[in-house]
């Protein structure tokens, strides 16, 4: 184990803060982040268009420099040496917590490799101001950020995570929320739902129900901004009783099939979800 002392004894090499910024409203806006934000040698922000505006607002005056996935690479290596140089560095996003659905995940990582002090700062989250305000279980939660783009990679994706019990939130863009709010519906069922949009804004906006309830709402609902998606968990009846009970093992396959799978795909899934030996799923599908 590798032990990191935050803030006890003082080095040569400086260090990396993390620290979220607003998701929206400005007064959620903590006063250790913006001192933070005064006191490092350099910010590295995903958008320093975006990061300007914030500065300007909270007289901020310290040195921007981009990192995004685009740069991440080569900005990454060149803010790793500045810190080993002495320089301390504040890492944010355009909205909310770093490393969160971001290229900051991977600067944390390689600072944590060559034995750089990485700092969190606790601050703004969609995700958890999403949850807490969903009405859904709060005891056990699972982030799953955005869906693959793909069909066929969504729905297998929803398919590995349809039978955990934890409360599961998402991310997701305008233009794909209907697609999605459709895939979850059809392999998850008729769970219960909270889809926000615009937290903390003016518009702020909750749709609670059901995804049957969501998947109508997109036909006529306002679809700006972006959205975060928290959906209930499999209940222990769900657990217990299985969907695919009431069908037959070729049905079952067929099932797969229809959502991209190939053969050996779809009777490796029905293999695993009825505990079955593969050959045995392989021999009731293929017999004449």
């Amino acid at each position: 184990m590798n032990q990191q002392s935050s803030f006890i004894g003082e080095g040569t090499e400086g260090l990396l803060y993390l620290v979220p910024t607003p998701i929206g409203n400005l007064e959620d806006m903590t006063f250790r982040a913006v001192r933070i934000l005064k006191e490092v040698d350099i910010i590295a922000a995903e958008d320093t268009r975006q990061t300007m505006k914030l500065c300007r607002h909270f007289d901020i005056e310290t040195s921007l420099v981009s990192y995004h996935e685009h740069n991440k690479r080569k900005a990454g290596e060149a803010l790793i040496e500045k810190i080993k140089a002495g320089k301390n560095i504040a890492l944010v996003s355009d909205a909310g917590m770093p490393a969160i659905s971001d290229p900051g995940q991977d600067l944390a990582q390689e600072c944590i490799k060559e034995g750089i002090k990485v700092i969190s700062l606790p601050g703004a989250n969609a995700a958890l101001t999403s949850l807490i305000a969903s009405g859904l279980s709060t005891e056990r939660f699972e982030f799953i950020g955005f869906l693959p783009r793909q069909n066929k990679q969504r729905q297998i994706f929803l398919e590995e995570i349809k039978e955990d019990l934890a409360t599961l939130i998402f991310y997701e863009s305008p233009h794909r929320l209907k697609e999605s709010l459709t895939a979850m519906y059809k392999v998850l069922g008729n769970r219960h739902i909270s889809i926000s949009r615009e937290l903390t804004k003016k518009f702020e906006e909750y749709q609670r129900g059901t995804l049957e309830q969501a998947v109508s709402w997109c036909e006529t609902g306002t679809i700006k901004g972006e959205f975060c998606i928290v959906v209930e968990g499999c209940s222990t009846q769900e657990e217990k009783e299985q969907w695919w009970d009431t069908i037959s093992i070729n049905q079952h396959v067929e099932h797969y099939l229809g959502l991209g799978m190939t053969s050996k795909e779809a009777i490796k899934q029905v293999a695993l979800e009825r505990t079955m030996q593969k050959r045995l799923v392989y021999a009731e599908y293929h017999q004449e």
